[in-house]
């Protein structure tokens, strides 16, 4: 295991999961139509974060609906 964080950001169009074992994730849809993340529905322009909490979370999907959804994670 490193001892450094690594930060992914990123930009979906497909439905995909933030991994098991991340440690703070913040997520933005950036397209013009509703996305869901962790089966909460995402108009465009709202974000949602899941903040550092002190253990890794259990990994969190989505579907982005053809829209775009800006993801930035730490594991």
């Amino acid at each position: 295991m490193d001892i450094l964080a690594k930060i992914t950001e990123q930009e979906f169009t497909e439905s995909g999961e933030i991994p098991l074992g991340f440690l703070f994730a913040s997520v933005k849809n950036i397209g013009d139509t509703p996305i869901t993340v962790n089966n909460v529905t995402l108009k465009s322009g709202e974000a949602k974060s899941y903040p550092f909490i002190g253990k890794p979370y259990n990994a969190i999907s989505f579907e982005t609906n053809d829209s775009t959804l800006q993801v930035l994670y730490v594991l």
